[in-house]
């Protein structure tokens, strides 16, 4: 049997197949430093503490806690997932002139806590126990396929792996987003950690599978320093040591194992290895010591870059005006990266792209439009003002791209549009959590489409040259995807930011909340409290999308769970409330066709009166919940949505046998409701078909389109029963080349167009769907 990841015992000696696990040692009271596993609020906590007093009075009793000062002093008090914030101090040369700058004057604060402390607190964390890869793998799906998806089932794990330890990648990401704190001229940016054997899914939900470890200082100077090469080099070489410092309990453990437990409770040989960092363009430059975008053919012949490769360059050329490294090789030979100072470590090859940042942020967000009307859908945001942001963000970003392509398909160049189309699918593409062969074979097809189409922007003038590292990282991704499988969420928004904290307060809200964290965990695997992992809330109807598709759609609808209350009970008076007069007889026919035999017709060839009769009460609901692996979305019919009435779009199953959109038709939900015959409950739905317009997706756009259905003039309608509504879906307006009026009511859209476009980019299920 491989001594790769076999367990052993605290002392390192491997034990026999099947030998259970060391049992966690269970204290006498398993909440301490708590008298009881209670759960507490984190507001007002001087006022909730003075009113559990005023209630435990009359039993002659306490709250738990004086006030917020004692609260804390017992968190402070939990050895779970402790793993203190520390800072170092960086030193002034003692030779600098007297007219030096103050940036090169200032000492700077660098806060970091212990990066193997950390690792050791995710890998004992029980709460992994089921979403932990001891082993690299390869994963063949039931076609014969391989697939990747967790970072263990890629090639690098396969490359990296020992002998005789349990194979530990690290993985690093560093946010560029200012943590803003009183501290002068001096900007932090915080540095995350996670390890290649979590499942992506844990990552996603931050279970304290992404942990942040360190704030890195980012000195700022007067505007004449901007262009400074002098302050410039300094800021890099800052950033270098910090990181390498911060780093530096990692490295025994990468030449010897280490003893670790890990989540299922044994002990086993760990070694560590720096095996991704995950950064945008600017930082790739940054952390690769190399020069930005020197080159203006990067799609040309070059060979690897590699650690040895510059080490030989810098010690054959180094030492002198830097110009022969700087121009010829496109090395900063001012910069040592941080992996210099760690075994078997090279930047060049552990350095993966940022999807948000690199491609979505850093090429998308150069083509903007005004966007007036669009129906609402989950997860969606409108730019009913073309939303002049003064800084535009991720989200903003993300947003935009749901809605871009039919906003100007009309107005651009059809080359254009096509080279758009193939940019945003490849975005979609690669933010699958799982791919197999032929879903990378898709994202090479997506990339060669777009640099078909792409020199489109330079014939019509909008730009010199079409080069642009962002945009030529993508030929890269395929290969990321093969090395790394598709490690995402490693950088995650810092919530901890006041302008009015100093950081180091910061930093013990965030340890506090760490705590916590570990302790919840460990009393979950002593069986005192439930887990609580709840997804996003699925009535948070207008939040960004909650992420990469974590497993392949499968996908269970259902009423929301509230009755609505002002609607009539019977059929006959809710047809006239609603408007809806065709109401009764639908849903006897279709209460008909559910209860009919395969031999007898279908209920339009027969006589309504043969129908049965509907006796039960009738109920309205406002919204479906559509449940998913990932989390779950919702879609509404409700009449007051924001003070105008909302009638969302779902797909309808109508053929099993197809694959995506073929085996699907378009609805606009009317009216949720459910009624009872013979003690069995009937959900349903009132819906409005539309027809696929073509037998192909739009040429210009590659989307569906598709045209409200009618029969001499007048709209189709029927009832549907909830189990062939598989998901909501977003449909947006074939625009045309006339602008929409400002004035203009979004809510009204469904109702005033005459074609629409089924919006592949809403969010990524509607994607894979469409895809699959």
């Amino acid at each position: 049997m491989s001594s790769i990841g076999q367990p052993c015992n605290q002392n390192g000696i491997y034990l026999p197949p099947g030998t259970p696990p060391t049992p966690l040692p269970q204290p006498e009271n398993p909440a301490a430093p708590f008298e009881d596993p209670v759960e507490m609020s984190q507001g007002n906590v001087d006022k909730l503490m003075e009113l559990w007093t005023l209630t435990m009075l009359k039993h002659d009793d306490f709250s738990p806690f004086e006030n917020h000062a004692t609260m804390h002093k017992i968190i402070d008090q939990i050895e779970q997932g402790d793993a203190p914030w520390k800072c170092f101090i960086t030193q002034v040369d003692s030779d600098l002139p007297a007219n030096a700058p103050s940036w090169q004057r200032d000492k700077y604060q660098i806060w970091y806590r212990d990066p193997d402390t950390v690792i050791s607190h995710i890998l004992a964390s029980p709460d992994f126990c089921v979403e932990f890869d001891p082993l690299p793998y390869i994963h063949v799906g039931p076609d014969g396929k391989r697939q990747w998806c967790d970072f263990m089932s890629g090639n690098y794990a396969w490359r990296q792996s020992v002998q005789g330890a349990m194979y530990v990648g690290i993985i690093l990401g560093s946010d560029k987003t200012t943590v803003s704190v009183a501290t002068g001229n001096v900007e932090y940016h915080p540095l995350y950690i996670s390890i290649g054997n979590i499942f992506n899914s844990a990552r996603h939900a931050h279970r304290n599978a992404v942990v942040p470890i360190g704030f890195l200082a980012i000195p700022k100077g007067d505007r004449k320093y901007d262009d400074d090469a002098v302050f410039c080099i300094f800021k890099k070489q800052l950033y270098h040591m910090s990181v390498a410092a911060i780093l530096q309990s990692l490295k025994p453990a990468m030449t010897q194992p280490v003893i670790h437990r890990c989540p299922d409770g044994h002990f086993c040989r760990v070694v560590y290895d720096l095996a991704a960092f995950i950064a945008d363009y600017p930082e790739q430059v940054l952390l690769a010591g190399i020069v930005s975008a020197l080159s203006t053919d990067l799609d040309g012949e070059g060979g690897h870059r590699t650690e040895e490769l510059t080490r030989l360059l810098l010690d054959k050329y180094g030492g002198g005006d830097g110009q022969m490294l700087w121009f010829n090789y496109g090395i900063d030979e001012n910069i040592r990266p941080f992996t210099f100072d760690f075994p078997w470590a090279d930047i060049h090859q552990i350095l993966t792209s940022d999807l948000l940042h690199q491609v979505i942020k850093g090429s998308f967000k150069d083509h903007l439009v005004d966007i007036a009307a669009t129906p609402t859908f989950p997860g969606l945001r409108r730019f009913p003002h073309a939303r002049r942001f003064k800084q535009w963000t991720g989200n903003d970003s993300k947003a935009l791209m749901k809605v871009y392509l039919p906003a100007v398909a009309d107005y651009l160049p059809e080359e254009m549009t096509q080279c758009l189309a193939s940019f945003l699918d490849f975005c979609y593409l690669v933010q699958h959590a799982d791919f197999d062969e032929d879903t990378l074979n898709q994202v090479d097809t997506a990339v060669t489409r777009f640099h078909l189409h792409h020199n489109i922007f330079i014939t019509t003038g909008v730009r010199d040259s079409i080069s642009l590292p962002c945009q030529h990282s993508l030929v890269h991704y395929r290969q990321h995807i093969l090395d790394f499988g598709a490690p995402n969420a490693v950088k995650k928004p810092w919530r901890r930011s006041n302008h009015y904290n100093a950081l180091s307060q910061m930093l013990l809200t965030n340890q506090r909340s760490d705590k916590l964290t570990a302790l919840c965990a460990e009393l979950v695997s002593f069986g005192l409290v439930t887990p609580n992992h709840p997804p996003p809330d699925p009535f948070d109807i207008e939040s960004e999308d909650a992420g990469a598709v974590d497993e392949p759609i499968l996908a269970e609808v259902k009423l929301a769970i509230t009755k609505e209350r002002a609607y009539p009970r019977s059929l006959e008076r809710l047809a006239i409330y609603t408007h809806h007069p065709e109401l009764p007889s639908l849903t006897c026919r279709f209460l008909y066709d559910q209860l009919r035999a395969t031999t007898d017709p279908p209920s339009e060839a027969i006589f309504l009166e043969d129908c049965l009769e509907i006796m039960s009460h009738v109920y309205v609901y406002h919204s479906t919940i559509t449940s998913f692996y990932a989390p779950s979305d919702i879609s509404g019919s409700t009449p007051s949505w924001h003070r105008c009435p909302r009638r969302d779009c779902a797909f309808v199953v109508e053929n099993d046998t197809a694959k995506g959109f073929d085996s699907m038709s378009v609805v606009r939900i009317l009216l949720l409701f459910s009624f009872t015959h013979e003690d069995i409950t009937y959900p349903c739905a009132l819906v409005r078909w539309f027809k696929q317009h073509g037998r192909h997706p739009d040429k210009k756009t590659g989307l569906w389109v598709v045209k409200p259905k009618t029969v001499h003039g007048n709209p189709v309608i029927s009832i549907v029963h909830l189990d062939t509504i598989f998901h909501g879906t977003h449909l947006l307006p074939v625009y045309g080349s006339h602008p929409v009026s400002h004035k203009f009511d979004y809510a009204y859209t469904l109702d005033c167009f005459r074609a629409f476009y089924v919006n592949k980019y809403a969010d990524h299920h509607t994607n894979e769907i469409i895809f699959s």
